[in-house]
């Protein structure tokens, strides 16, 4: 088939659904994640045939590679792995139950290092191809109730700029998609909470989880335009290595990065002070 073969992880709903939808009507071709085989009937139906997809569970290595070899038998190549998939998990740190936080590590972290690593070889023996790892701008500042959703996004964060520097000259690109508040399953279906609620955190974490869930189904961004603009991105000759998403994103990392410019200088005396005393 003509055209570029995207394998996008999490395709069940949200940012990955859309970013299929997108690439098919480009007329490029995707393959596209679920986490169960119930769910591949009809999301192929409604992709037609220009999209392969297939069962792949982050947590399980065995569906990572079984994916894989699928997506390369078909079409021989990956030329863009877009790695959506993951979930937020909300709690206190101190509430936080320690099965939970090792599947949100899964899920969100390990996932993404096992599909990178199945598909880099590929890219990098054509010396061409483009990884879009999805963060959050909860993966530049943190909130109350998302500690471990944070440290996930934290992590591909500083993985992402690595992989970034050692493949750029193997001909590989490298994008961090940052958003902000979309219309997602992010805190409606896809969300997990702690099952312990600690009242000394009702009014920071508690009061957090209760705003997001009202929330959800209203925020202002639009997976499809966000869809639009991942694509544009890869497109582009010289694309970016962070691209945020929304204004809200935009307003909250020009602030971060300010109130980390303050929190240096306020204190670069006392960084300064380290060193040996010179003779």
């Amino acid at each position: 088939m003509p055209g570029r073969i995207w394998f996008i992880t999490g395709c069940s709903s949200g940012f990955g659904r859309q970013i299929a939808r997108k690439v098919v009507a480009c007329g490029d071709v995707a393959v596209a994640t679920v986490k169960t085989d119930d769910q591949v009937a009809s999301l192929a139906a409604e992709l037609g045939d220009r999209a392969l997809v297939v069962p792949l569970d982050l947590t399980q290595p065995e569906t990572i590679s079984k994916a894989v070899a699928d997506a390369e038998a078909h079409f021989g190549r990956v030329d863009v792995l877009v790695n959506n998939g993951g979930y937020a998990y909300f709690s206190a740190v101190e509430e936080g139950e320690e099965d939970e936080v090792r599947r949100q590590f899964e899920t969100n972290v390990f996932g993404v290092f096992s599909v990178t690593r199945q598909i880099l070889p590929g890219m990098r023996a054509r010396r061409s191809g483009h990884i879009v790892n999805f963060s959050s701008i909860g993966g530049l500042m943190a909130f109350p109730a998302l500690a471990f959703y944070h440290a996930t996004k934290f992590a591909i964060e500083g993985y992402s700029e690595a992989l970034s520097l050692e493949v750029a000259p193997l001909g590989i690109k490298v994008t961090i998609v940052e958003p902000g508040r979309f219309r997602t399953e992010f805190s409606g279906t896809s969300m997990v909470e702690s099952k312990t609620w600690i009242d000394d955190y009702a009014g920071t974490a508690g009061a957090r989880r209760k705003q997001l869930r009202a929330v959800s189904g209203t925020q202002p961004g639009d997976p499809a335009r966000a869809a639009d603009a991942i694509v544009a991105a890869v497109d582009a000759k010289e694309p970016p290595l962070r691209l945020l998403l929304g204004p809200d994103a935009y307003q909250l990392a020009l602030g971060r990065l300010e109130a980390l410019r303050q929190n240096f200088v306020t204190w670069k005396d006392l960084t300064e002070s380290t060193d040996f005393a010179k003779a």
